[in-house]
């Protein structure tokens, strides 16, 4: 298909969805759609996220049985939670799907979390980490449609858009429609970086797209649909509510923590550049409360910066646990607009021993073997920059297709 022609027809669904929407409207969606009208007419407005931009997509749930994948982070901009804002609202939950670090938001990464059930709620929780990645039929079971409200940080190897393709994945092998709440992109106006070598695909990046892809989950979605990359190229059938008042080159603080160790928005923005380092014997600040806005190790040089890792509510083991580590504060940087290979190849020539700098966890962040290669080899960080621009420069062709902003 045309991609203008693909372009078009999205629109037109969006509006057609924004129609609906008016045109059947109980007494609590009237209130509900004249709310949202007078704050979009606000130009001192912020952002509104997919989530709460409910006059559109309210109607679409209603006498449906919900299955709904979110957590912390998805709340609403009066801080309510999307599941307790859905439940006033007689909307009919059967379960919660959650993925790493769990429905609350607080299990270390890579820790397995188990199935249970919302305190709050009494609803029941299914783990989308571990052996269950993708939700297994018999879980969908009585499921009308699913809903998907995270959090997303623009990484590639940030977990949450690999398990949006497991969820569309599941969902279009039940014929079961997804039903995307859209939220920005704190990085939003970034593409850089490696794009991912088909061979080194895993759950910290499943598709061939650079370390920063530049997109929200409602365009990831509908380039994982586009370009066919679910099991057998089936596709799944996807509505995404947009946000409103959203463009990409806005600064976009986030409302709750995205994981554990992303406590800011600074963390955030340097997280791309600094999970590199998880993938090498240096340490990115866990068990410390600046994580993934310092790095350090005990086999990097002297410096005037130290610190000493201990058990967090981000990390109940942290690498060099008691262990006095040297390296860099990077926590009042100033704003990346790229992906910094700087402090790892500055690592890399001062570490002590290089034969014990990287570790097998490097190639599947980098989605190659070229960048290890190209920092053991000496190669600038100009040059490296170099070796991505051409595939960079295909990769935002394509992006361009799916884009909603």
């Amino acid at each position: 298909m045309n991609p203008i022609f693909k372009i078009t027809l999205r629109f037109i669904f969006l509006t057609i969805i924004s129609t609906s929407c008016s045109a059947r409207k109980t007494d609590s969606e009237r209130n509900t759609t004249n709310d949202l009208e007078q704050i979009t007419k606000n130009p001192k407005t912020e952002i509104i996220t997919g989530a709460d931009n409910y006059a559109n997509y309210l109607h679409l749930l209603k006498n449906q049985k919900i299955g709904i994948v979110t957590n912390q982070t998805g709340i609403l901009s009066n801080k309510t939670h999307l599941v307790d804002f859905l439940i006033e609202k007689n909307i009919d939950i059967q379960k919660i799907f959650a993925p790493e670090h769990g429905f609350r938001g607080t299990a270390d990464a890579g820790e397995h979390v188990v199935d249970g059930k919302d305190s709050k709620t009494g609803l029941r929780i299914i783990s989308l980490y571990g052996d269950n990645k993708k939700p297994k039929p018999e879980q969908l079971a009585g499921i009308d449609i699913m809903v998907f409200d995270l959090q997303d940080v623009g990484a590639r190897f940030y977990t949450y858009i690999s398990s949006l393709h497991y969820i569309m994945e599941a969902c279009a092998e039940n014929k079961i429609p997804l039903l995307i709440l859209d939220r920005p992109n704190p990085n939003g106006s970034i593409v850089d970086g490696p794009i991912l070598e088909r061979e080194f695909s895993s759950f910290v990046g499943m598709h061939p797209i650079p370390l920063l892809h530049g997109m929200t989950i409602g365009e990831y979605a509908q380039m994982i649909n586009g370009e066919k990359w679910l099991k057998n190229k089936i596709q799944c059938k996807l509505i995404v509510i947009p946000c409103v008042n959203y463009n990409r080159k806005m600064d976009y603080s986030l409302p709750a923590k995205p994981s554990p160790n992303l406590p800011n928005d600074q963390a955030v923005n340097l997280y791309a550049s600094l999970c590199l380092f998880e993938g090498t014997n240096v340490s990115v600040g866990r068990g410390t409360e600046k994580q993934f806005q310092i790095y350090g190790s005990p086999y990097l040089p002297k410096s005037d910066f130290s610190f000493i890792p201990k058990p967090n509510f981000g990390a109940q083991n942290p690498v060099y646990n008691g262990v006095l580590c040297y390296g860099e504060d990077l926590s009042t940087h100033s704003r990346l607009n790229q992906l910094e290979l700087k402090w790892i190849i500055k690592a890399y020539q001062t570490t002590m021993d290089k034969s014990k700098f990287f570790n097998p966890f490097f190639t599947k962040l980098a989605g190659t073997k070229k960048l290890q290669q190209q920092i053991e080899a000496g190669t600038s960080e100009d040059k490296i920059r170099e070796s991505w621009k051409k595939e960079l420069i295909e990769f935002q062709e394509m992006r361009s297709q799916y884009l909603i902003y």
